[in-house]
């Protein structure tokens, strides 16, 4: 196997983009990371997205952004993994290149989720539980969080205040990223204070419905380093699966496939969660950073809702989670999110984010979550 390197990255302004297409979208993230990447072509590429069909009716999006790139008829594939189609697209790329395949790929990923109104897209996320056992009884996202939050504050005495400083938090890292949908500041009593929309969960708990695309290059790392320029290195990419439903799981405090998934990849890394400098993690809904980051190894079980209250959590503390601001801030355009993952961390590791810079940044961790957690991506990136 070949080592891997991310040599461009591309993403646009996230949000409510009614006045853009979907391919547009796309088209301008794909672009600009082929301009930082500095090729001029690709051999093949990917596309995490959910559920194209559902959200703008349009599936079979490999050929048709192949062709609006200009660059048909190379092979152009589809991921799809829920919230976890970005990650998933991201690892497909780096075996293609690792494999020998391919030498350039482009990953991306694209959701455009607001050209419907709230009961379809409420809808065409509850694909991603289980429709039988789960969704028939009418169960939603909010729900499904709700019950583990529930779970974890019972077993651990993880607070309602503790997971509003996590969206606090996160909104303070948004606040510096010019592309979130929301970079405003929240105050933890905001949050307490929003609409509740699953007890214990507020609407300032939860991420939002988003527009947007993501893209990055890579290569043989070999190649990077006759490209020059700065050198950010693939260390590892795992992933793993657990149920879809919540009542098939041993423990409802738990995603066992994120941890299974950061196991293999520090690993492959040669590090543990020590070796980190920073997190990019799937805060769709508070408790779900609070569980991700026990899940990584960064705090023990039951812990993880004392980080981002004490401040460990946050820019220039221990481990800093989530600097572009989360999917919070940042924004959930879910087939996208994995991929802004990697370029967030990509920029971190060349020094390239201003004010939201991670000192002395070396290696930084992604995780992307489909679901509540029946699938997780973890990559490992670090300064080659």
């Amino acid at each position: 196997m070949r080592d891997v390197a991310v040599i461009g990255v591309g993403m646009n302004r996230w949000g409510e983009l009614w006045e853009k297409s979907h391919r547009t979208i796309w088209t301008e993230a794909a672009l600009e990371a082929i301009d930082d990447s500095g090729v001029d072509h690709v051999d093949a590429m990917y596309v995490g997205c959910m559920s194209g069909g559902l959200f703008m009716g349009q599936e079979h999006l490999g050929p048709l952004l192949a062709e609006q790139l200009g660059m048909g008829p190379i092979p152009a594939t589809r991921v799809e993994s829920a919230c976890a189609s970005g990650g998933l697209a991201f690892r497909q790329a780096y075996l293609a290149v690792a494999s020998g395949a391919h030498d350039i790929v482009l990953a991306t990923g694209l959701e455009k989720m607001t050209d419907v109104d709230g009961g379809a897209a409420t809808y065409a996320l509850s694909t991603a539980a289980d429709q039988e056992y789960e969704c028939y009884h009418g169960i939603t996202f909010p729900g499904l969080y709700a019950m583990m939050a529930t779970a974890h504050m019972h077993r651990y005495g993880t607070t309602r205040e503790e997971l509003a400083e996590v969206a606090a938090k996160n909104h303070a890292h948004g606040s510096l990223n010019p592309l979130a949908q929301f970079p405003m500041k929240v105050t933890a009593k905001q949050v307490m204070e929003s609409v509740k929309v699953a007890d214990p969960l507020r609407i300032l708990d939860c991420s939002p419905i988003t527009d947007g695309a993501a893209a990055v290059v890579v290569v043989p790392l070999d190649m990077a380093k006759k490209m020059g320029g700065p050198l950010v290195r693939v260390a590892a990419s795992a992933t793993a699966t657990d149920t879809i439903a919540l009542h098939d799981r041993e423990d409802l405090c738990w995603i066992g496939s994120t941890a299974r998934a950061a196991e293999e990849a520090y690993r492959q890394a040669g590090c543990g969660p020590d070796g980190l400098s920073f997190c990019e993690v799937h805060d769709c809904f508070t408790i779900a950073e609070v569980m991700v980051i026990e899940a990584l190894g960064l705090f023990d079980r039951g812990q993880g809702g004392k980080g981002a209250a004490s401040g460990a959590t946050a820019l220039g503390g221990r481990i800093p989670i989530n600097p572009s601001g989360g999917l919070k801030s940042k924004g959930h355009p879910v087939g996208a999110t994995g991929i802004a993952q990697i370029r967030e961390t990509v920029m971190q590791l060349r020094g390239d984010c201003g004010d939201r810079q991670v000192k002395n940044a070396h290696r930084g961790l992604t995780q992307n979550m489909g679901g509540t957690g029946a699938s997780s991506v973890v990559h490992i990136l670090e300064r080659a």
